[in-house]
């Protein structure tokens, strides 16, 4: 489980792929602290998605890819010196600074602009239109595993105010129109889903719309 606060920057220094699926090594030249709490085994959210570590030596760490990552993923796109976003798991007791992310990308979504607006920029994402049932207004929503309000949500496409902190902390400064990103909806909006549909594991008294608005929701 991780919050989407990005924590440090690597750099694919070598991302091969084969029809099983791949192998990525990540350079961590400019995350020295990150290099140092790495073990074989660990997990770590790469672009929001969760890989674990295979082997780690001084500046560098190496993950597998399955076949289903490679698809659902942008790192079938990505070329070898691309920056990334990188985080450790939430450690229990520590405070949820964004919401839960669970590392599990849902698909890939692409940059329509980066505009600038004084310090702050405006960045436009067009979501899968499979995942746009997840997206609301003033809602969470991972973007390359950074946890993101969705400030204007119209026609597919999530708009984000990008603070400079944020700009400047993680890969969004090199993102550029057409770039591909990792999407990874709110957890409690599929759960919501899955309760609204039912099926054999239903709760009893079957959730609808009507309902929940009768009891304030």
């Amino acid at each position: 489980m991780f919050t989407g606060i990005v924590e440090h920057l690597g750099k694919i220094d070598s991302l091969t792929r084969n029809d099983e699926g791949g192998r990525l090594k990540i350079n961590l030249t400019e995350a020295k602290e990150l290099a140092h709490e790495l073990t074989a085994g660990a997990s770590v959210a790469v672009n929001g998605c969760c890989l674990t570590v295979v082997e780690h030596g001084r500046g560098f760490f190496w993950a597998d890819l399955s076949r289903e990552t490679l698809e659902r993923t942008s790192f079938g796109k990505l070329p070898n010196g691309r920056i990334v976003n990188l985080e450790l798991p939430l450690a229990a007791g520590a405070r949820l600074g964004g919401h839960f992310v669970q590392g599990h990308v849902d698909g890939i979504g692409r940059v329509e602009r980066v505009v600038p607006e004084g310090e702050n920029r405006w960045l436009s994402v067009r979501v899968p239109q499979h995942l746009e049932r997840y997206v609301a207004e003033k809602g969470s929503l991972a973007v390359d595993g950074i946890s993101l309000t969705v400030a204007r949500w119209r026609e597919g496409i999530a708009e984000f105010a990008i603070i400079p902190h944020t700009y400047a902390a993680t890969n969004l400064r090199q993102l550029t129109v057409g770039d591909v990103v990792n999407i990874e909806c709110d957890i409690l909006a599929k759960y919501v889903e899955s309760l609204l549909k039912g099926g054999v594991h239903a709760v009893p008294e079957r959730i609808t719309i009507e309902k929940l608005i009768k009891q304030g929701f």
